[in-house]
Formats: structure tokens, sequence, C-alpha cells
């Protein structure tokens, strides 16, 4: 028997039950779960308010980090590889999935970074470096800065070598995100204006927005002419009104980017650019924040912490 997290209704919490370990179908890899990642998306699938909603009961998860148990001949992953994962349903001590969602890791690279990796550095990677189009020496803003997504656009932000202005709330919080590569941090709890604070810091270039709702909008009317605002999420509870007359005569442009939509319509890019990700992890540049690593027993407090937005960086749990 292996155990699992599940969701057994709708606006409940996940408990943790035991089932048998499962088959590898045909062309399947069988992969023993070292760790997952919790992210905001697997508490909106436990409300059933998620854009791609699951019918319970189901496994949560949506990304993790283990090791090959058994791989199909034709397949380039062996035995022992150790590997990401990004597939439904990682909360568990062993999946079955297929080789495209699996990706080898470097040798430095424990379990518990690399499971909540690929979803918070893969979007801001992507998001950044391509709608983005973010340049060396430009001014990029994030928001929720010291969330598990908002750290890692921070630092890829510094990393591209960007002039980045985190936005997060209190000063613990905001420390971390300067530890990122913020060159310049403001409290959301202590600006009342966030739209007068970015201009007299010269505007934004890029604003990274997985907040939405009044900061979002504040933060768009700070944006220079040809400016971009990228819409990650709306953790800040809806999707911030933005005055399309003013992206006009700016010259703004509003992109809505989903990393987990790039499995169907580009899984070549979302590749290429873990593989960027992991050298620059390997270069020393990336160093992943774990907001708190927990056992699967106590995987309804990485809920808690996420729903009171109390983590600071990724919630992962062992397995």
């Amino acid at each position: 028997m292996i155990r699992q997290a599940q969701i057994l209704a709708l606006g409940q919490g996940p408990v943790v039950t035991s089932v048998p370990p499962p088959v590898a179908g045909p062309g399947q890899v069988l992969v023993r779960m070292g760790a997952s990642a919790l992210n905001f998306a697997d508490l909106l699938k436990a409300q059933g308010s998620y854009q791609e909603p699951q019918d319970p009961p189901f496994t949560p998860g949506l990304e993790g980090a283990g090791t090959v148990i058994e791989a199909p001949a034709d397949c380039d992953l062996v035995a022992g590889t150790r590997v990401v994962v990004s597939c439904p349903g990682t909360m568990a001590q062993i999946i079955a999935t297929d080789p495209a969602n699996l990706q080898p890791i470097p040798d430095s690279m424990s379990f518990e970074q690399a499971a909540g990796f690929q979803v918070a550095y893969g979007t801001s990677h992507l998001a950044l470096t391509g709608p983005g189009s973010l340049r060396q020496g430009q001014t990029l803003v994030v928001l929720g800065a010291a969330g598990g997504v908002g750290l890692t656009a921070v630092e890829i932000g510094a990393a591209l070598g960007a002039h980045v202005i985190g936005v997060a709330r209190g000063a613990e919080r905001l420390q971390t995100v300067r530890e990122a590569g913020a060159h310049q941090v403001i409290d959301s709890a202590e600006c009342p204006d966030l739209r007068q604070a970015l201009r007299e810091m010269g505007g934004a270039d890029v604003i990274y927005d997985p907040v939405g709702d009044a900061p979002g909008a504040a933060a768009f009317r700070a944006l220079r002419p040809g400016g971009r605002h990228l819409i990650i999420g709306f953790a800040g509870g809806k999707p911030p009104a933005l005055p399309l007359n003013h992206a006009l005569v700016k010259n703004i442009a509003i992109h809505g980017f989903y990393w987990g939509g790039y499995r169907k319509h580009d899984p070549d890019a979302l590749r290429d650019s873990m593989q960027a990700l992991f050298g620059l992890f390997e270069e020393g540049k990336l160093t992943p924040v774990m907001g708190k690593v927990l056992p699967l027993d106590r995987i309804q407090e990485g809920y808690d912490l996420l729903r009171d937005r109390r983590a600071v960086g990724k919630v992962i749990i062992t397995l």
C-alpha cells in the first residue's frame, strides 16, 4: 500500500488515505515521489473554482519531484533517474505518468527544491522572456513579490539584468524580497497610492501581476509607453479593471499567461525554458525559497498557509 492525499468533496480540505500502488499503463513511467508542491491552483481546485476543474475524489498536486522506478524500453529515462514531474495528482508516494511529464534534474538540486521549481520558475521565466520581452536595464514591478511565484519573478528579473521593484506586505516579507534580488521594495500595507509610489520611482516597463484586483489596476497606471502588463493570476480575489483606452494611447500590451496551457500548445517551449532555468540554478543565480516543508500528514496545514497568505515562497509536502 502507498499513502496519498485526496480531495473527497469540493469545499473540503485534503485527507490522507492508503491505496494500492498504481500500475504503469502502456508507455507510462512509474515514479517514487520524494516531494510535491502546493500551488494556489490546488486551493481553487479543492473549491471547484479552478479553470481546469476536476471532479472528486482526486489526488491534489500539480508538480513534484522523485525517482524513476520503472520506464518503458523505448524511453530516454531509466530506473534511478531523478526527475521533476508536471501533471495532476503528484501528492502520492508513487505515481504513473507519461514520459512527456518528466524531465531530469541537476544532481545538485534536492527533491524539495525541485518539487516547487517548475510552475513558479517556469511561469516567471516564460512570461518574462516571452510576452514580457524583459530586457537588461528595464524596470520590472512584481506584485505579490513574497509569494511562491512572485519571488521567482524577482530572482529571474534580477538575473536578466532588470531593475526590480518588489511589492509585498510587511517588513519580514520585504526582506525576503530584497534577498531574492529586488533593488527597491514597497510595503503594500503602508502605501496608500501604489500608482503614485511607482511613478515616483520612475514607472515600469513590465508589470508582473499574480494579484489582480486594485493593486493590479494601480500598477497598470504606472506603466511607461510601450509597457507590458502580464496577467499571471488573481490572488487578490478578482481580475484588475484595466482601462483599455490607456492601453491604446500608451501602446501598452496586456498579456494573459497560463503556464499549464503550454503543455498542449507549445511543450517544446516548456522544456527549453526549464533547461535554461536548470542552467541558471547550476550557475548559482537562482536559489529556490521554500516557505515551509511539511510531511504528508500535515498537508492541511499547507493549505491553510496558502489560504491565509502566510507562506513566503513555496509550500512543499514531503512524501
